[in-house]
């Protein structure tokens, strides 16, 4: 009897006996690739600890490992009682200072962008008290619709003064990039978190009905030496983006 389709897709997976990488990592990343190329869509099914060991031909355990992997980098969801599947959501930790296309490629998906405006403009009493610059200083502002697999994420808006970042065109793909060439490293960042409703326009550009719920964020990045890099204002979508933080106790719980 001829294997069923699906079977033969996850038995495709099984890791190569001659690579030196462990079993799992391979195993992880065949299913990276499973995932990202399309064959894997969100709320998708993963078989059972079980089946995908018979399938692949490695061990319950390596097929266990392989899955906590890429449960940690929130690329599948596990239900209690109901199994593995891939994740409807995107987590992001919020104790990890991780660019938006780096966090989307280490997810399986494909980062993307859509550049509405590259301005120099004064800055606004919010940029500057977030900047810690005068009023009405030049700064670039960059605003952009990000995308995975070509779905909008996010509405994001970058500040950075001009004396950091002359002119708008040193930024191409990343931002981060061009301050890299720079010398300009982040090395952290605060993060503000806000529910709200989308605009009208932030419902147009995010593919969304109204009224719908977004993420409002403000993020500054900071360099070695404590000063303010850049502001970031972004809108998210609140049906795709889960932000997590992990909490550990001091060992004294009242």
């Amino acid at each position: 009897m001829d294997m069923p389709a699906s079977d033969r897709m996850f038995a495709q997976l099984a890791p190569d006996p001659n690579d030196h990488k462990p079993l799992y990592l391979q195993l992880e990343d065949n299913l990276r690739r499973l995932i990202g190329g399309g064959a894997l869509r969100r709320g998708d099914a993963v078989p059972s600890e079980r089946d995908l060991a018979e399938m692949t031909g490695v061990s319950r355990v390596t097929v266990r490992k392989a899955l906590e992997k890429l449960v940690e980098t929130g690329l599948l969801t596990q239900r209690a009682g109901a199994g593995t599947f891939v994740a409807g959501r995107i987590e992001q930790p919020l104790s990890v200072l991780v660019g938006f296309s780096e966090d989307m490629r280490a997810r399986g998906r494909e980062p993307g962008s859509v550049w509405l405006d590259k301005l120099t403009a004064g800055a606004s009493p919010d940029e500057a008290m977030a900047l810690g610059i005068a009023p009405n200083a030049p700064v670039l502002r960059l605003r952009r619709i990000r995308t995975a697999d070509g779905e909008p994420m996010a509405i994001e808006t970058a500040v950075i003064s001009c004396r950091d970042l002359p002119s708008a065109d040193l930024v191409q793909d990343s931002f981060y990039n061009a301050l890299k060439v720079r010398g300009l490293i982040p090395v952290r960042a605060l993060q503000r978190i806000r529910a709200g409703l989308a605009s009208a326009m932030e419902a147009r550009l995010l593919e969304l009905d109204r009224p719908s719920s977004i993420l409002q964020i403000e993020r500054r990045s900071f360099l070695a030496d404590d000063r303010v890099l850049e502001v970031t204002f972004s809108s998210y979508r609140a049906d795709l983006y889960d932000f997590v933080v992990e909490l550990r106790t001091s060992g004294d719980l009242t």
